[in-house]
C-alpha cells in the first residue's frame, strides 16, 4: 500500500520538490537536535537530484552538520563504476563543503562482506547511538518490488536484528551489503524516488497491495514509524 504519494509533471518537478522538503527536514534537525542523519541511494534519480543540490542549493544546505550513510552498495571497489559510494562522491561529495568525516561508505574491501558489513553497523552505532533513527532515507524501488538490496524470498527480509548484512542478489554484481529493514522502519522520513514509464507497472502494484509486512515486495514493507512518501512523475504514477 502507497499511503502518501506525491505526482509531479515531469522529472525536474519531482527533484525540485524533493530537495526542498530535504532542506526543511535538515534545517530542522539542526535546529532541533544539532546535526541530520542522511541515508543515500544509488541510481539515476538520485543522481539527478545530487546535481541539484550542487547546482543551485549548495550554499543553502547545513554540510557541516549532516552525516551520509548509504542504504546498500555493491561489493566492488569504490573507484569502480558500479558503485554508488563512487556515484555520490562525483556528483555530491566532493562538491559541496562536506567535512570528509561526516561521509560514511559502505566498506567493500573486507575478505568477507559479512565482516564489512558487522563494520558499517559498528560505524552507524557510533554516529547514530543504539537505535538507527535516520532523519531521512532515500530509496528507489526496482522492477520487481526490491528497495535498498533487498529483494523479494531473500533471507534478509527476515532480520530483525543487524542493521547491515550481506547478500546476494539476483542481478549484476550479485554480492552487496545492505541496510536492513529495522533500520529502514525507524527512520523519520523515507523518501521513496520513482520517475519514467517502466516503473509504473511496480507502483501500480504496490498500491494495490495490502499485506505490508508480509508482502512479496519489499519496497512495501518499508513501513516507517515516520513518514513514507512516494515522489513520482507522471509517468511512474499509476
Amino acid at each position: 500500500m502507497i499511503r502518501e504519494a506525491r505526482v509531479y509533471a515531469d522529472a525536474r518537478l519531482l527533484a525540485r520538490a524533493v530537495t526542498e522538503e530535504t532542506l526543511r527536514i535538515m534545517l530542522q534537525a539542526v535546529v532541533e537536535r544539532g546535526s541530520c542523519n542522511v541515508c543515500l541511494s544509488g541510481g539515476t534519480t538520485p543522481k539527478s537530484l545530487n546535481e541539484l543540490w550542487t547546482e543551485e542549493y549548495a550554499a543553502r544546505f547545513p554540510w557541516k552538520q549532516i552525516q551520509f550513510f548509504f542504504g546498500d552498495e555493491r561489493y566492488v571497489p569504490a573507484d569502480d563504476a558500479r558503485s554508488n559510494f563512487r556515484m555520490a562522491r562525483e556528483t555530491l561529495l566532493t562538491r559541496v563543503p562536506i567535512p570528509p568525516e561526516n561521509v560514511h561508505p559502505m566498506p567493500t574491501d573486507f575478505e568477507r562482506p559479512a565482516d564489512a558489513a558487522a563494520a558499517y553497523e559498528s560505524e552507524m552505532r557510533k554516529v547514530l547511538g543504539e537505535r538507527p533513527e535516520f532523519d531521512i532515507v532515500f530509496l528507489g524501488v526496482g522492477p520487481e518490488g526490491h528497495t535498498a538490496s533487498l529483494f523479494p524470498d531473500s533471507p534478509a527480509l527476515a532480520e530483525k536484528k543487524r542493521w547491515v548484512v550481506a547478500v546476494e542478489v539476483p542481478a549484476e554484481t550479485p554480492q552487496r551489503l545492505t541496510l536492513t529493514l529495522p533500520v529502514l522502519n525507524s527512520a523519520r522520513n523515507v523518501f521513496f524516488l520513482a520517475e519514467g514509464s517502466k516503473k509504473r507497472e511496480i507502483v501500480a502494484a504496490i498500491r494495490r497491495d495490502h499485506e505490508g509486512d508480509t508482502s512479496v515486495y519489499p519496497a512495501a514493507r518499508v513501513i516507517s514509524a515516520g513518514h513514507v512518501i512516494w515522489y513520482l512523475d507522471q509517468a511512474a504514477a499509476w
